[in-house]
């Protein structure tokens, strides 16, 4: 007889973070002082640090882990943990905490009232306490501008590393996103609106960390062909899917 689905699925992807990886016992703390089932699935992105080590020592009935030798970036990443997952819901979140665990418990009173639910630094009632620096953060601006002037999604933020999905809309999604790095986040909120999943944006605390993966300008000019590169996929008919519902 299979075993029931936990509550909750939470990834993280993981590339080098041998510096940061103390924050997943943090996780884990929150998890299991909450009255629900849950499974943490970390995913080693190609680390050539300790962090496949590290997190090998972790793994129990409740920890799972997934290693690949090469890195393929952070949506090839989030895309193996979220497929791999088992949860009523499924949540990814960044190692660095820029936003914290405990803002989950926001997310939960929305649970069967929306498909998808994202955190954004954009809105009413969002508290940044670390900005990041000028230059990147009116990039992200000018980013979230051109996602959604080409993909035709109205939401504030893109790029917020903290949402949830329901069982259903996480396997249609990630099933069919294509995009393995920066551009993940637009091309996943592009498949939810298309295929019909509601999406409910949600005011969170979050704070830069300047340890970040992003290089410029190399990652900004990816994204951006990254977005062209959707919309391509979606003319081209990659993303057909039929739901069931």
């Amino acid at each position: 007889m299979p075993l029931p689905s936990p509550f909750l699925s939470v990834v993280i992807p993981l590339f080098n973070e041998e510096k940061r990886l103390k924050n997943i016992k943090t996780v884990i703390s929150y998890l299991s002082r909450k009255k629900i089932s849950w499974e943490l699935i970390l995913v080693n992105d190609g680390s050539t640090d300790e962090t496949g080590e590290y997190i090998d020592q972790l793994k129990n009935k409740k920890i799972k882990t997934i290693s690949y030798p090469v890195n393929r970036g952070k949506g090839y990443a989030i895309k193996q943990g979220m497929l791999s997952a088992s949860g009523e819901h499924r949540l990814f979140m960044d190692v660095d905490l820029a936003t914290p665990i405990e803002t989950f418990g926001e997310f939960i009173p929305l649970f069967g009232k929306y498909d998808c639910l994202i955190g954004t630094r954009k809105a009413k009632g969002a508290q940044v306490s670390i900005h990041q620096p000028w230059f990147r953060e009116n990039l992200g601006k000018g980013f979230t501008f051109l996602s959604r002037v080409f993909l035709g999604v109205p939401v504030s933020d893109f790029t917020c590393g903290f949402k949830c999905f329901s069982a259903e809309s996480a396997r249609a999604v990630f099933g069919l996103s294509l995009v393995c790095r920066w551009g993940f986040d637009a091309e996943i909120l592009f498949l939810c609106q298309r295929l019909g999943y509601s999406i409910k944006e949600i005011p969170v605390a979050w704070k830069d960390d300047r340890r970040t993966r992003v290089k410029f300008p190399q990652d900004i000019f990816r994204s951006l062909n990254e977005l062209f590169t959707i919309r391509l996929n979606a003319n081209r008919g990659l993303y057909a899917y039929q739901k069931n519902r």
